[in-house]
């Protein structure tokens, strides 16, 4: 088709529509069908995504899917459950509690070398402390628990490893005489009342005896964030870039040219225009007659749009920062806070810490008793987490030169005699 046929389309006399057309119109005004209710609620979109039964839906184990879903799908969930377990999982060490020095001496050594050895990797080799205490934090705060079994050498004289559990499978049992933990193991389940099996629970409670995740608060919102995202980046496919739109008027029939020659001349013009166009480098000017318009194609109040998004976006980035107790700071999206306000929500943070890491402690306390049990010593031991880091040495040690200097007045005034002066001293030591 000719531009000039384009531009001034032939009329038909006939003044109704064909019955062909009259179908057409009526298929274009057809009512768009109405989804059904169930198909707009996210928990109907999560098990669509998961692909859960039944089963696991009563069994509770959809919620641990669910949570690993969002921590291996979502860079915001992602970046809080890491920011967690890796501010949890500060280095330690095992110390013996009131024991000879001889005992302690020996104790400790024990206790190092469970240390190195208390988990393997998949090729069955030893693994780093660290390695081992981030895995377990990461299990807590996203899964809400963590548990394992401790097994035991075969001449019985030492702990072998610690082997965890997927917690996924673990459940409350409350058929039997009295509510227990079991592990559904197919058609089987594995009581876990046994003195092998160690459990540790997140925020355990009589609604939540298992423990309970950080994310349990964030799901309907990170899904309402993904939409939002998805939303914003389909607008911004349709309207968020600009292009160029030109308009070219046809020139004026001269006198005497015939509608073939006059069609020609006109498509002639309108392909070397494109040619031109098309041609037309970054640093290029196109040149044109005053019959072609320029005109570009774009979002109108692109900063308007822009920063009532990011408004939308931030709004909801900080509820999921706020559901997981990390300030939104920590992950980056800091909006002028001051370094005075910074530290003192950093501290709030570390309290959290130290809270989760003596539960943590406690699990690590308990294996390292039945080491010292199978190793013959006498005594009981402690986990012991350092959470100091470098740019607060300065401050500890005020404060510690500050607790020895009181010790010591203390002693001089004569309200503290030696030993206990001592038993102070060593303790801060």
């Amino acid at each position: 088709m000719s531009v000039l046929q384009r531009l001034f389309p032939r009329r038909s006399r006939q003044t109704k529509p064909a019955a062909s057309h009259v179908a057409d119109y009526r298929t274009l005004a057809r009512p768009a069908s109405t989804p059904r209710r169930g198909s707009l609620r996210t928990s109907d979109k999560i098990e669509a995504m998961l692909d859960l039964s039944q089963a696991q839906v009563q069994s509770g184990r959809f919620r641990t899917q669910l949570y690993r879903f969002l921590t291996d799908n979502l860079p915001l969930v992602s970046a809080c459950i890491w920011t967690w377990s890796r501010l949890a999982a500060a280095p330690g060490e095992y110390r013996m509690i009131g024991e000879s020095d001889r005992a302690r001496s020996r104790g400790a050594a024990e206790l190092n070398k469970l240390a190195c050895r208390l988990t393997t990797s998949v090729a069955g080799r030893p693994v780093s402390q660290t390695t081992f205490l981030v895995d377990l934090f990461q299990c807590l705060f996203r899964d809400g628990q963590y548990g394992g079994f401790v097994t035991v050498a075969a001449d019985g004289s030492r702990v072998d490893r610690f082997v965890p559990l997927d917690v996924a499978d673990v459940r409350i049992d409350e058929d039997s005489a009295r509510p227990r933990m079991v592990c559904d193991a197919g058609e089987k389940q594995i009581p876990l009342d046994r003195p092998d099996f160690f459990h540790l629970g997140l925020n355990q409670g009589q609604t939540s005896p298992l423990g309970r995740s950080i994310l349990q608060a964030i799901p309907f919102v990170a899904y309402i964030e993904q939409q939002l995202v998805d939303d914003m980046r389909r607008s911004s496919h349709n309207a968020g870039f600009h292009r160029l739109h030109v308009k070219i008027t046809p020139p004026e029939k001269l006198a005497g040219e015939g509608d073939g020659a006059y069609v020609d001349r006109i498509n002639s013009y309108f392909d070397s225009t494109v040619r031109m166009i098309r041609s037309c480098e970054v640093d290029d000017n196109p040149v044109t007659w005053d019959n072609v318009t320029i005109e570009s194609i774009g979002p109108r109040g692109a900063q308007t749009v822009t920063n009532r998004w990011f408004m939308n976006h931030r709004s909801l980035v900080e509820e999921i920062c706020a559901g997981t107790h990390l300030a939104p700071f920590l992950l980056g999206y800091s909006y002028g806070a001051t370094t005075t306000w910074a530290g003192f929500k950093f501290d709030l943070v570390m309290r959290q810490v130290q809270s989760v890491q003596a539960e943590a402690a406690q699990l690590l306390k308990q294996i390292g008793d039945v080491e010292l049990a199978l190793r013959g010593i006498d005594g009981e031991c402690e986990f012991v987490f350092d959470n100091c880091l470098a740019y607060q040495a300065g401050d500890a040690a005020a404060v510690q030169a500050q607790q020895l200097d009181t010790i010591l007045k203390l002693h001089q005034a004569g309200l503290l005699d030696k030993q206990a002066a001592t038993d102070r001293v060593g303790a801060l030591l």
